[in-house]
């Protein structure tokens, strides 16, 4: 899975020989100083390690370098940012991958990690290579998760240390790298690809909606967790349950791909709430009547009210029925 050609989205930034004033020395966002006849920025040509590059004399206790275009983040996408950086002269600075989350309305969506690992430079003309993935899910190895309420970002570098240091910055690469965690011949999604965190206190809601969505005929995985889920949802993507969902009593749950006690009880990791839940998706809901326990014998210690389940509902249109097939 490709992004950046499937869905024909532009993710590289441009190189710095076309021009500087697409390069923020502050977050990225419109209207930021740029490096354009900055006095700590000129271009560099036939940089025997980079060719054409950015040199850049460290002036502030972060200096910042940040690409003002908007690279997108979509649901279940991996981004790697790679930066070749090199020191000339002076004070030897640390290099990181650094970025700036935004989301609708073009606001910065705070509390996210917009940073990846520092890397010292170390000596002169030595070719130092950083590297961070950006992505929705917070899986092994990614950096920054920012989950789905960001939808684009300004990515780029920092520099900390000591001031005064002169270094050399190749031309930035942005990769899609989303196939190393989604590999197209999954035939399932995970929830925690789409911002899930599974805390239980979390509302993972927004993430089943985005991974349903995003599932196109094949089973959402909900991984290893427990997700709370804040109101009403109804999936139409089977569904195999790891983990575990946990809601108040009023919300209900309809997995119409696989509506049936054993997914039910999967689902709530607890047979005789998973056959309170279910028989509330039953009542309430059109698209199933029957409610299959596949073989499985519910163990109820204690009177179901419907009343409880279902209030104030009095009549159906048709008849609901338990099955066990």
């Amino acid at each position: 899975m490709n992004k950046a050609i499937t869905d024909g989205l532009v993710l590289m930034p441009p190189a710095f020989e076309f021009g500087l004033g697409v390069w923020s020395s502050e977050n990225g966002t419109a209207g930021s100083a740029t490096y354009q006849g900055a006095a700590n920025a000129a271009l560099v040509t036939a940089d025997q390690d980079f060719g054409n590059c950015l040199e850049l004399v460290k002036t502030a206790s972060t200096q910042k370098l940040r690409y003002m275009g908007q690279t997108p983040i979509l649901p279940g996408c991996y981004l790697r940012v790679t930066a070749r950086v090199k020191a000339m002269s002076g004070n030897l600075p640390s290099v990181r991958i650094a970025a700036y989350a935004m989301g609708a309305g073009d606001v910065h969506v705070g509390g996210l990690t917009e940073v990846g690992s520092s890397v010292a430079l170390t000596a002169y003309g030595k070719v130092a290579t950083v590297q961070a993935i950006i992505g929705t899910g917070a899986r092994g190895g990614v950096d920054m998760p920012w989950g789905t309420a960001p939808l684009y970002g300004h990515f780029g570098l920092d520099l900390t240390g000591a001031n005064n240091g002169v270094v050399r910055v190749d031309d930035i690469e942005v990769e899609d790298i989303t196939s190393a965690f989604l590999r197209d011949l999954m035939d399932w999604v995970d929830v925690r690809d789409f911002g899930a965190k599974g805390d239980g206190v979390t509302d993972d809601r927004g993430a089943f909606v985005a991974a349903d969505a995003a599932a196109a005929g094949r089973e959402i995985l909900v991984s290893a967790g427990v997700y709370r889920i804040g109101s009403n949802l109804s999936v139409n993507a089977p569904v195999r349950f790891v983990g575990t969902v946990t809601m108040d009593a009023s919300v209900r749950l309809l997995l119409l791909k696989n509506y049936d006690f054993p997914t039910y009880a999967d689902a709530f990791g607890d047979e005789h709430l998973g056959f309170k839940k279910a028989l509330q998706a039953l009542f309430y809901f059109n698209d199933h009547n029957i409610l299959d326990l596949k073989g499985r014998r519910v163990e109820v210690t204690e009177p179901i009210l419907i009343t409880d389940v279902a209030p104030g509902l009095s009549t159906f249109s048709s008849r609901r029925v338990i099955a066990n097939d």
